[in-house]
């Protein structure tokens, strides 16, 4: 598929570029999508909770009762889970909520990112920029061109562009990444994906293997 090149005004150039059908023009895979951005998900949890247990609850140990006679049942500690205080049966423990997937699963899934984003008509090509300075007013000025300025936009660069990425840093709606940092769930998660020309053939070799 075709796509026209915008400048940074958001002006057309004239030019066009082609989009490998390979990775914007697939028959996307749900499953492959879920599973992604589940491990993405599942990678920002700490997995930091804990609850205390009935042996590491402070309390004494000492039978609060005697075990027959009172028409109660029978208690053995104040630790016990059964009461106010006691300790928490099966609770939370530390532990890690990663796992793994295979590398041609998860290009599947940002294939299929792709070409759900190219078929929403929401992927916007741009003639590579740069800034001299962060300046955030001037990224603003890019958004307003492109008339994302409301929008979740996700700017993917060909290279590491710090003055880019500095100057969007403050904008809750929008983020600039590089090809290689892409994931799934950002090209799912913002509502326009705006791909500079330099970043389209790292992206296609990657994404073509």
């Amino acid at each position: 598929m075709e796509a026209k090149v915008l400048d940074f005004n958001g002006k057309d150039t004239g030019r066009k570029v082609q989009l490998s059908d390979s990775v914007f023009g697939i028959e996307p895979n749900n499953h492959a999508v879920y599973l992604d951005v589940k491990q993405y998900l599942a990678n920002q949890r700490q997995g930091t909770h804990k609850a205390k247990e009935r042996a590491e609850v402070a309390g004494s140990t000492r039978k609060i009762k005697k075990q027959k006679g009172t028409g109660t049942a029978r208690a053995g500690s104040a630790k016990n889970p059964l009461f106010k205080g006691g300790g928490t049966v099966f609770g939370p423990r530390p532990r890690s909520y990663s796992f793994k997937l295979n590398k041609n699963l998860k290009r599947l899934a940002r294939k299929s990112a792709f070409s759900i984003k190219a078929k929403e008509s929401n992927i916007i090509v741009l003639a590579d920029f740069e800034f001299e300075t962060p300046n955030t007013k001037n990224f603003i000025n890019v958004l307003k061109a492109l008339e994302l300025e409301n929008k979740k936009s996700l700017f993917v660069l060909g290279d590491t562009n710090k003055n880019v990425y500095l100057s969007s840093r403050n904008l809750k709606g929008s983020s600039v990444v590089s090809s290689l940092e892409l994931s799934t769930y950002a090209i799912l998660n913002a509502n326009n994906l705006v791909l500079l020309e330099s970043s389209l053939e790292i992206i296609e070799e990657n994404l073509s293997k």
